[in-house]
């Protein structure tokens, strides 16, 4: 006899793998997601997939156009203005705060995630570079050894990784993580965070050449009253 899955657990799978079609981009800004199409797809009925679309909604990654359209958010400079300002506040702080406190094993997680992340650089697998990237930035926060800075990025995470599928840099992202490797593990904060600084603020250049044009310059937000500009 085969037990049923939980409707939460059902709510769960399906939210996990349309936020990953999102971030990997097989489902692009402007898509609609249609409740009976996707309960067909993933063999379900519409009420965990209506409550992954309102997850989805809430998490920035959709929105309803209108009662019963719902499509993949068209990001804005000024959205992608924001969620680095929060990356420039936060990951650079705890940059410092990894370099004060980071034991031997936690800094041979991260050598481990860089020898991973050059082995998917090198096959040229976004996907995959994507996902490790994410690690990395995710323990340097375990590393900054405060829970708040963890609870604070978590609610943002995923667009966080959105927007670094975007950037197709991989090159100079490794090279730059394995800067800010080296800076955590010498023990100096003012080091660690200077790196930390230069890597988000290359990283916002480029995120926004790659979504709005390459003579869009980074950290230009459009003035009150403007549209903001919309990629997808």
């Amino acid at each position: 006899m085969t037990t049923a899955e939980p409707l939460g657990a059902v709510r769960e799978r399906v939210l996990a793998e349309l936020r990953q079609d999102i971030i990997a981009g097989r489902l692009r800004p402007g898509d609609r997601l249609v409740e009976r199409e996707l309960a067909e797809r993933f063999a379900v009925s519409r009420v965990p997939v209506r409550e992954a679309i309102r997850a989805l909604v809430a998490e920035g990654f959709v929105l309803f156009e209108t009662p019963r359209r719902t499509v993949v958010r068209r990001l804005t400079r000024t959205d992608v203005a924001e969620l680095f300002e929060l990356r420039e506040a936060l990951e650079v702080y705890a940059a410092g705060l990894a370099a004060e406190r980071a034991g031997r094993d936690a800094l041979a997680e991260l050598e481990e995630l860089l020898d991973t992340a050059a082995s998917a650089t090198r096959i040229t697998d976004p996907e995959r570079i994507t996902d490790v990237n994410t690690l990395f930035h995710d323990r340097i926060l375990v590393m900054a050894g405060n829970s708040l800075l963890i609870s604070v990025m978590r609610p943002v995470d995923g667009r966080l990784r959105w927007l670094t599928r975007q950037n197709d840099r991989w090159p100079e992202l490794l090279a730059e993580h394995r800067e800010l490797y080296g800076a955590i593990a010498s023990g100096d904060p003012e080091r660690a965070r200077a790196s930390a600084l230069a890597h988000v603020r290359a990283n916002h250049r480029s995120t926004v050449r790659r979504l709005f044009g390459p003579d869009a310059a980074a950290g230009e937000r459009p003035e009150t009253g403007e549209r903001p500009e919309r990629y997808g």
